[in-house]
């Protein structure tokens, strides 16, 4: 029996749920292969809560945390709208193929309509292939505005 639930930053199991489920998905190759670091362990949760448009998505089975989705809202400014960026999405080993991050993902999408939300995004690692199928399932797919140019692509400039 499997639970989807907003996470509560203020509830104690919640906030171990979600660094234990953060932990693994940072240990998977996914992840990066590291776990996360004893400052971003201190500092995620307080930040999190104080984020106004974040939220975090969790699944339980039979009461053990198996899978979790972090997400923030941002701004459409072509649509000038509200939409949900899912940053991470992570179902432990023992618990894939059963479903829980399309749950979870609906869920999102519920929270996402109730804000008047216009879309959905999400980055997705090109060899993640098991992900991009569930996420494509789903009904997401790449985005460009003009075939002539391409597919839009995720960059980052690390500064610290």
């Amino acid at each position: 029996m499997s639970q989807i639930v907003l996470a509560d930053y203020s509830n104690p199991s919640h906030q171990s749920a979600i660094l234990n489920l953060l932990d693994a998905y940072a240990w998977d190759p996914m992840g990066g292969g590291k776990g996360l670091s004893q400052e971003v362990k201190a500092a995620l949760l307080p930040l999190l809560a104080a984020e106004p448009g974040a939220f975090s998505v969790l699944a339980f089975v039979e009461d053990q945390a198996a899978g979790l989705v972090n997400c923030f809202q941002a701004l459409s400014t072509f649509r000038a709208k509200p939409l949900i960026n899912i940053h991470d999405v992570t179902v432990l080993a023992p618990y894939r193929g059963r479903g829980l991050s399309t749950a979870m993902l609906e869920k999102v999408e519920a929270v996402a309509r109730e804000r008047g939300c216009c879309k959905l995004t999400l980055e997705v690692l090109e060899g993640n292939r098991i992900a991009r199928r569930a996420y494509e399932k789903f009904g997401f797919s790449s985005y460009e505005l003009d075939p002539e140019l391409g597919q839009a692509l995720f960059w980052e400039k690390k500064l610290t």
